[in-house]
């Protein structure tokens, strides 16, 4: 009888811990972690079909992180907070790091906003889990390592970091003033090694991390207009490989997640829409949000033409979780399909 009671008892916790994770779920299920309309110049910015895409963040898309902690640069809004608040979906605790203000002159996209990164740490907080926002220049290595501190002093420990901070600029080569060449590099490459530099003695002192760092499609190949970026994005690839070799020996993975385009607000402007008509031959200077899709989704394999944050962020929770333990120094691609068109 005493048997009977004991596992009637772990059946009961078992359902209550069930009915608790269900009420989370269906509270935030559904939710865009990107909360502003899609629209361009009052003009809504198409979506891909439910069928066609990853769907909103809910819990258990991916592994689980249960109890970990993570930390994402560039969380403020896109790629950034999909992925922290992906993490805090499937049981890690976020801090969100970003400027949350102008960054350079050299970047085509509005500055995000700390309105921004608040919105972050409550989705964050909306699946249960504890989430902070840090303000700080991924340029400023110095401030980096304080976060680190702090994040480790009230944390107790640092699982996880994803270095997705970024600008873009679109400019022809030869008419780049030195702030579009210099300044993308900086925030984007140096930005993203400063962010290793600085998280690393954490995890290796416990013997054990992960580092996701973003690069991109135009880390791939070459982007017309776009060198700064497509070159920092290939030097990103080139830090990650090196940085998997040197910090393998401590049990710390460090992978690349490449995204195809997204719609974010780095890539939610005339310019890179009538750029994404140019790669498939076709030219045109102010195409609306829906003739820029219509034209480039037949040329994809999965008929989109573009992806959306919550797509690319469950790569991310894998490479996080245990289930990633022996993938290190790999590129992993969230394209559309864009990716076959590689070699």
């Amino acid at each position: 009888m005493a048997d009977y009671d004991s596992a009637r008892r772990g059946v009961l916790k078992g359902a209550a811990a069930a009915t608790a994770f269900a009420a989370i779920s269906k509270a935030a299920a559904q939710q865009r972690s990107d909360t502003d309309p899609r629209e361009l110049n009052g003009q809504p910015v198409p979506e891909p079909p439910a069928e066609r895409s990853a769907g909103p963040i809910r819990p258990g898309r991916g592994s689980m992180l249960s109890d970990k902690v993570a930390v994402v640069t560039g969380a403020a809004r896109g790629i950034g907070r999909a992925i922290a608040v992906e993490m805090a979906a499937n049981g890690a605790d976020v801090v969100a790091i970003d400027i949350a203000g102008p960054v350079s002159t050299a970047s085509n996209a509005v500055p995000a906003t700390p309105e921004e990164l608040d919105e972050t740490v409550r989705q964050i907080r909306s699946y249960g889990r504890r989430g902070e926002a840090i303000k700080a220049d991924v340029r400023d290595i110095a401030a980096l390592r304080a976060a680190a501190d702090a994040i480790e002093q009230t944390f107790g420990r640092i699982d996880i970091v994803v270095a997705d901070a970024a600008i873009q600029r679109w400019v022809p080569l030869l008419e780049m003033q030195d702030a579009d060449w210099r300044d993308v590099i900086d925030n984007n490459l140096n930005g993203t090694a400063n962010t290793v530099r600085a998280f690393a003695p954490k995890m290796v002192a416990r013997k054990k991390g992960r580092f996701i760092l973003l690069s991109s499609m135009q880390g791939k190949h070459g982007t017309k207009d776009a060198s700064s970026y497509s070159a920092s994005k290939w030097g990103i690839l080139g830090l990650m490989k090196s940085a998997a070799m040197e910090l393998g020996e401590h049990n710390i993975t460090v992978n690349a997640l490449i995204p195809g385009l997204v719609d974010t607000a780095l890539t939610r402007y005339e310019k890179r829409l009538s750029e994404s008509i140019g790669e498939t031959g076709r030219k045109d200077e102010q195409p609306s949000p829906q003739q820029a899709w219509d034209i480039r989704a037949p040329t994809v394999p999965l008929k989109v033409g573009w992806l959306q944050p919550d797509d690319i962020s469950p790569a991310a929770v894998f490479l996080a979780s245990d289930a990633a333990n022996m993938v290190t120094g790999a590129e992993y691609e969230v394209t559309g399909g864009d990716s076959a068109k590689d070699i």
